[in-house]
């Protein structure tokens, strides 16, 4: 009886010291990253954005994070038009394949706002588990998120960029 009240307890710890990490991740944390020009960008200025912000984590090495940046930039003039989003690719590329980065986005002919998150500060204080990763974020809040990339997941973030535009 007392290893079940001992683990009951204990979870109970656990359960009530999770509560303000997850209201917390809704907010922007204070956080400087620099882009791949080398200008540091205070994410918490994010939140002073009226229109949606959508900030895409990714890396180099992967592949439906590549996709689905490809997909996305063939339509994101029409996206930004329509909506006014401003988007952010976020790279979580280390100080191994940082280098990668700029080739890579100007090889692709990317039309974004590139991040980079070399330490993962950024990816681990919105609690992202893994790339790719969108989050949509609208006036500074976290209002939606995808894991993973499979076709068509464009046209269901572009419907909820849409629910946030003015």
């Amino acid at each position: 009886m007392k290893k079940i009240w001992n683990s009951i307890t204990l979870f109970s710890l656990i359960a009530l010291l999770s509560v303000p990490v997850m209201a917390q991740e809704n907010d922007l944390p204070s956080i400087t990253l620099p882009d791949m020009y080398g200008k540091n960008v205070v994410i918490q200025d994010l939140a002073q954005i009226e229109e949606p912000v959508v900030m895409s984590f990714w890396a180099t090495w992967c592949l439906p994070c590549i996709r689905e940046l490809n997909t996305i930039n063939d339509m994101i003039d029409d996206w930004r038009d329509e909506t006014g989003v401003h988007f952010y690719a976020v790279s979580v590329d280390d100080s191994k394949t940082v280098a990668r980065v700029n080739a890579m986005v100007n090889g692709k002919g990317w039309d974004y706002d590139v991040l980079l998150d070399t330490n993962n500060d950024l990816k681990r204080l919105l609690n992202i588990p893994t790339v790719p990763h969108v989050v949509l974020l609208h006036k500074g809040k976290i209002v939606y998120r995808h894991a993973g990339y499979q076709p068509g997941a464009e046209m269901m973030l572009y419907e909820k960029i849409q629910e946030y535009a003015n």
